[in-house]
């Protein structure tokens, strides 16, 4: 995506020092761009369990190329695989509910592990890293062509502007580059197609408001920040006429896993008869998941993240305290929607019904 004409991804080798993997630090969006220096396995799981990179995909290709420097920093005297396991362990507990972590940790291993000299393991771990970053740009490509097809479709009804509602950040900077939720956003602005976006704040951390409104903000899309609370106004008025939202988790039976909130909204436009569709790259589909709602770990964080808000006070970023301080808070950082209230699943493969048929017709091999 583009900050002030400039391309970017969220993720990248360093140029100059093939030791080093750089990032943006999302931590300090919207108010300052800071690339962050990553060296080593331990610093990336800082950097995953900390949210200075955030987004299933994201996370997926911040895991690989947690792997790759553990190809870097390998002991000498050090048995390779052993270690290599071990950092895998490590990256692995960094957050529980997003599947990509663990698929993408999985084809890393099978890549460095079993070589014959460090040389070979360094290798192909870059190989592996680089790919699974590009595949993730191709796959949120054909997520957007297939997404702006139903936004297309719902401007030649309505002619007029589309106006789509969006939950938490699952932009550019959730993936490598494009987005999920926003792939078909960011085509339907190359086609031409008149669109506006709500965007919904997304307590605790406020993804929406500090991040996907400043992706939108950086690239030209009208949009407006609201209130979490507002979407179900929005709907009951008439105010949206299309809910896209991104994935942690999916099951083959198409229960989805994504940031709190996301069920709210799930149920507001059943109940108002507004399409409600889950871009769903299948690198967050857990085909091996039945039921999301026995078996899925929902990850509690910080409960500082609800009682504390992040903002911009004469040019200093500064943490406010918005609780009485003894009150106790609980933070649940996902909720799971049912299938029955998703109207379909946007994959790269083709859009699809959110349940096991729908799900493996797209995906015969799994």
């Amino acid at each position: 995506m583009n900050i002030k004409g400039k391309h970017y991804k969220t993720i990248w080798l360093h140029p100059n020092n093939e030791n080093i993997v750089q990032i943006i630090d999302q931590r300090w969006l919207p108010h300052q761009l800071v690339i962050a220096d990553i060296k080593s396995v331990d610093e990336m799981c800082t950097a995953i369990k900390d949210m200075w990179v955030r987004g299933a995909p994201l996370i997926g290709a911040a895991a690989a190329w947690g792997m790759y420097l553990a190809t870097v920093e390998v002991p000498a005297s050090c048995a390779r695989d052993f270690f290599f396991e071990e950092c895998y362990g490590k990256l692995l507990k960094t957050r529980p509910t997003a599947v990509n972590l663990k698929w993408a940790l999985d084809e890393m291993l099978k890549s460095i592990t079993g070589n014959d000299s460090i040389i070979e393991s360094r290798w192909y771990g870059k190989t592996r890293a680089e790919w699974i970053s590009a595949d993730d740009i191709k796959v949120n490509e054909q997520i957007g062509n297939l997404g702006a097809q139903l936004i297309q479709e719902i401007a030649a009804k309505k002619n007029g502007v589309v106006n789509i509602l969006t939950h938490c950040n699952a932009g550019w900077l959730a993936t490598v580059d494009r987005g999920t939720a926003t792939a078909p956003i960011y085509k339907a602005k190359e086609l031409g197609l008149p669109i506006h976006v709500y965007v919904s704040e997304t307590r605790p951390r406020n993804q929406g408001a500090q991040l996907t409104a400043w992706e939108l903000l950086e690239n030209d899309i009208p949009h407006t920040l609201i209130v979490d609370n507002a979407a179900g106004h929005l709907m009951q008025n008439n105010l949206v006429d299309i809910v896209i939202v991104g994935t942690d988790r999916t099951s083959r039976t198409g229960d989805v896993a994504n940031k709190i909130g996301t069920y709210l909204k799930a149920l507001a436009a059943f109940d108002n008869n507004i399409p409600f569709y889950v871009a769903a790259p299948s690198s967050s589909i857990d085909f091996n998941m039945r039921n999301a709602f026995k078996e899925l770990i929902i990850e509690e964080r910080n409960p500082d993240e609800v009682k504390y808000v992040q903002g911009l006070e004469n040019n200093q970023i500064k943490q406010v305290l918005i609780a009485p301080e003894a009150t106790p808070a609980i933070n649940y950082a996902f909720d799971i929607t049912p299938a029955k209230l998703i109207t379909g699943l946007i994959t790269e493969n083709g859009i699809c019904a959110a349940n096991e048929i729908g799900i493996t017709g797209l995906f015969p091999g799994k």
